[in-house]
């Protein structure tokens, strides 16, 4: 994102279905005075035998503005470090791609606020004792500047910036149409893209060797993604990422929610970016060749769209934060620190909304003398990202919670310090909950917890002794974040570290081999391995080596597992780092399948099926089988060569009266299709059985 009240100018927001309409009884907006009705019930599972990745110190970020005067003031600096913020963007979105860090100016003449140059933007960073994120200027700059910028920054100053952007949204430079990205480079293909970032990263590493870089990435569900132009052989990743594969560190990806419709339609499109964020990484493992494993995600922008300054924005920083670092992504990054007023209005229940999607109140006011509250004042926005770190800080292990109902989320989190953490964040404007917790694989004191509270448009966090561990009441429109102590049975060993850096090698289609690094700390007797299955695990196996090979999986299924130690007692350590890998399909399979996803246009694509019968009997009248990966994928009406029946994410797909004979040994290949929709993202199906048989599968785009 990149405006300012400066320039006034916002990325376009691309619209998909909203998803409110199947929440039933989910108002669309906020409700701080309206009558509350009757408590209902929800229950929350946390399981703390599954581990989902531990909080670094780069997770909590937000972005810096060279339009905000007030982005390196004392008071800056506080009130981002009592929210917990690790890591800093700058100079400010779109501006990444016109700023030019020697003499602080923006081409075209981008207006830079006093006091917001490179050194003083350190200066801010070191007080925090945060990190930097940098964004090279692709659009207007050079590798050479960019180059200049690292040598000035960690060999000459020694401030040891170690995250760089190169550009910011490049694909919105006018290619595929939409046109608000500087980029003066003659061609502006996303293969151009690509080989000027291969260039920017050899200037860059031969300065310093040791800095990451970012290559800019389209999300699932996001415009461009999916959309091939003329000339091109596939969508803007598709293109970029076997280019840029052996040279950069890190895919960079923005979240907003999808022209939103209502504060219900923006919190709950949050729900889709577990699935969105693995199909990220599952492209990234095909395109990216060997390097693949190395590159991380950062989630470099993000906001609500939809009545930021208000209680919405709270609830969705403290569950999309949690929701992206819970898949994979190492940074969330709030777009931004101030940003100064934009359209005002008024919600339902009386708040104001001043369109500026800051943290902090920049304190102007607008033409019609109305007025942000008094400078850094904090939105609610800002105490949604404080609460983070009441569940979780550095070091801390994230783990799997879930709830039955959509207008409650939970997280959850292990602490270094042998307490469990759970957020729960009610959606629901208008309705307590009392919500029910069962916890496996950890044992609560029942001892009262600490309870820390986000009210509806509170103007502080309150913390109390209230409830238990299994029940407590949520009011409408929170944040409630339990501390819970363990109990003196907890069959936890406090000193055996998690098993570490387990990785997937020799996945085959019904066997994968784990390996990991030993745990430390105590006397180690045996490894076992779980499934996650949801909020419950599943005993595949143990070990008294650092390695297991798993068998009888199912092919072309996605598989999530954690490695717990286990001492001498039968205690266990802390879930290792999650490992996930998706089993192929067999070679030497009777029948073969080519899925071919073609041209798409961000809400549906054509997809191409060819189906091969290589066994020794022919076969008259035949079935093909798949699953969508997603709820969010289904067959349109426009089908050719075949009938396609659905049942939910299943799709059954039988001859016409011309094509049902597959001959013998690969006699003939018979090729049928569809037209996809999708409101979400969009991977492809990862299997393919005919007449029961899993066939051998092939992906073409």
């Amino acid at each position: 994102m990149q405006f300012s009240v400066s320039r006034g100018h916002r990325r376009p927001l691309w619209s998909v279905a909203a998803l409110a309409a199947a929440l039933v009884g989910a108002p669309a907006g906020t409700g701080g005075t309206a009558a509350h009705a009757a408590t209902a019930s929800v229950t929350v599972t946390v399981n703390a035998d599954e581990g989902l990745g531990t909080v670094g110190g780069t997770a909590y970020g937000a972005n810096q503005a060279v339009w905000d005067a007030n982005m390196n003031t004392p008071a800056t600096a506080n009130l981002l470090g009592q929210a917990g913020v690790g890591m800093m963007r700058y100079p400010g979105g779109s501006y990444g791609d016109g700023f030019h860090w020697q003499t602080g100016t923006v081409s075209g003449g981008g207006y830079v606020a006093p006091g917001t140059g490179f050194d003083a933007f350190m200066g801010t960073v070191k007080t925090m004792g945060a990190q930097a994120i940098l964004i090279a200027n692709y659009g207007t700059g050079t590798p050479q500047e960019a180059a200049d910028w690292v040598r000035y920054a960690n060999v000459t100053k020694g401030y040891g910036v170690k995250y760089w952007e190169i550009g910011n949204e490049v694909y919105g430079n006018g290619y595929y149409g939409a046109d608000w990205e500087l980029d003066d480079h003659a061609s502006k293909s996303p293969a151009a893209y690509a080989n000027n970032v291969v260039q920017y990263a050899q200037a860059m590493k031969a300065v310093d060797p040791s800095v990451k870089i970012g290559v800019v990435l389209t999300l699932p569900d996001g415009w461009p993604d999916g959309v091939v132009a003329s000339g091109d052989s596939g969508d803007w990743n598709q293109v970029v990422l076997p280019i840029v594969g052996p040279y950069v560190d890190f895919a960079i990806l923005h979240y907003y929610p999808n022209g939103p419709t209502s504060a219900a339609d923006s919190l709950q499109q949050t729900r889709q970016l577990p699935a969105e964020l693995a199909q990220v990484r599952q492209e990234i493992n095909q395109y990216a060749g060997s390097n693949a494993p190395n590159i991380g995600i950062a989630v470099t922008e993000t906001e609500n769209t939809y009545q930021a300054d208000t209680q919405p924005g709270a609830l969705y920083n403290a569950d999309v934060y949690f929701t992206a670092l819970e898949n994979g992504a190492f940074t969330v990054d709030y777009w931004d620190t101030r940003n100064g007023m934009g359209s005002v209005t008024t919600a339902p229940d009386g708040a104001t909304d001043y369109g500026d999607g800051g943290l902090l109140s920049s304190g102007n006011c607008n033409s019609s003398n109305v007025c942000e509250p008094p400078l850094n004042t904090p939105f609610p926005s800002y105490y949604g990202l404080q609460m983070l770190s009441k569940v979780a800080r550095p070091g801390d292990t994230l783990i799997k919670a879930g709830t039955d109902n959509p207008l409650v989320s939970a997280h959850a989190a292990r602490n270094a310090d042998g307490r469990l953490s759970v957020e729960l964040v009610n959606k629901d404007p208008n309705t307590s909950y009392t919500v029910n917790l069962d916890y496996t694989g950890w044992t609560p004191s029942s001892a009262t917890p600490t309870v820390y509270t986000y009210g509806d448009e509170a103007t502080s966090i309150t913390t109390a002794q209230v409830g238990t561990a299994g029940t407590q009441v949520v009011p409408p429109y929170s944040i409630v974040t339990l501390k819970l102590d363990p109990s003196p049975d907890n069959p936890i060993d406090t000193t055996l570290t998690a098993p570490g850096g387990p990785a997937a090698g020799q996945v085959g289609a019904s066997t994968a081999t784990i390996s990991w690094q030993p745990s430390t700390g105590a006397d180690v007797t045996r490894y076992e391995i779980y499934q996650q299955q949801g909020t419950n695990s599943v005993l595949l196996g143990e070990s008294t080596s650092t390695s297991f090979t798993a068998q009888n999986l199912l092919p072309g299924t996605t598989y999530t597992l954690n490695v717990l130690a286990t001492d001498q007692r039968g205690f266990l350590s802390r879930p290792s780092l999650p490992v996930t890998f998706i089993t192929g399909t067999p070679h030497d399979s009777t029948c073969a399948v080519s899925f071919n996803h073609a041209t798409g246009w961000g809400s549906g694509y054509v997809a191409n099926i060819s189906v091969t019968n290589n066994g020794p009997t022919p076969i008259t009248g035949w079935t093909l089988a798949f699953s969508f990966p997603t709820t969010t994928q289904s067959v349109s009406s426009s089908t050719w060569n075949a009938n396609f029946a659905e049942n939910g994410q299943n799709v059954i797909v039988t001859p016409g009266t011309y094509n049902g004979y597959l001959a013998a040994n690969g006699g003939n290949t018979i090729s049928f299709g569809f037209v996809g929709n999708q409101n979400g993202p969009d991977p492809s199906p990862a299997s393919f059985t005919l007449n029961g048989t899993v066939c051998a599968t092939t992906y073409t785009s």
